[in-house]
């Protein structure tokens, strides 16, 4: 998600400079939105992945918590055996249960890592998905003439979104060209029965509320 939010910052930042250029000569050209969150929980294949990199974490760290608790078991049996025990034994255990906590730890960061395998299969899995909505969105703008784009997921503060302006279904819809989407009929029926309103409302939204969800 954060590297796509960043494509998404980047793509307004440049897009703004148009976009003032344009103010100045006046231009025709006007700001949208999307919600990256809301289209990439109406592509499957994300779903797909999210589920996997879910499982893939839930075995991981049940690895590294079974080393931790190695660990446990080894110091607590050391702490009743250690009057019993030589110098050199004691010693000896000592290392063995340091030497245990740092296989934990390296299994920790093996795993959850900056680079780690849980990072390598999220890119894996993630990222080309986000470069096909980053260049569906880029598609829907260039043909409507939009010099900019928000993303009302990146936290970035808006306080007032018209959803007249939300192209989010439009980017979804151009998404279908090369991957699996929901239908806008379905989106719509689910957003119906959340209560949500539908991208061709004439109301507003407000800070990031999403009335979708």
């Amino acid at each position: 998600m954060k590297t796509f939010k960043a494509l998404i910052l980047t793509a307004a930042l440049v897009c703004g400079g148009i976009m003032t250029a344009n103010a100045q000569l006046g231009g025709g050209q006007k700001i949208v939105y999307v919600d990256s969150e809301y289209i990439m929980e109406n592509i499957p294949e994300y779903g797909d992945a999210q589920e996997e990199l879910n499982s893939l974490s839930t075995k991981w760290q049940n690895e590294v918590k079974a080393l931790y608790d190695k660990v446990s078991e080894m110091y607590s049996k050391y702490q009743t055996e250690m009057l019993l025990l030589s110098e050199d034994q004691k010693r000896a255990r000592e290392q063995a249960i340091i030497d245990k906590e740092q296989e934990a730890k390296n299994l920790q960061m093996q795993y959850f890592g900056a680079e780690g395998q849980l990072y390598q299969k999220r890119t894996e899995l993630i990222q080309p998905i986000q470069e096909k909505i980053y260049t569906a969105m880029k598609e829907v703008a260039q043909s409507k003439n939009y010099a900019f784009v928000l993303d009302l997921a990146s936290g970035t503060s808006v306080l007032y979104a018209n959803d007249k302006n939300d192209i989010s279904d439009d980017v979804l819809d151009q998404l279908g060209n090369v991957m699996q989407t929901v239908r806008r009929e379905d989106r719509r029926k689910a957003t119906n029965a959340m209560g949500g309103s539908t991208g061709g409302s004439t109301g507003g939204r407000s800070g990031n509320v999403k009335p979708r969800k």
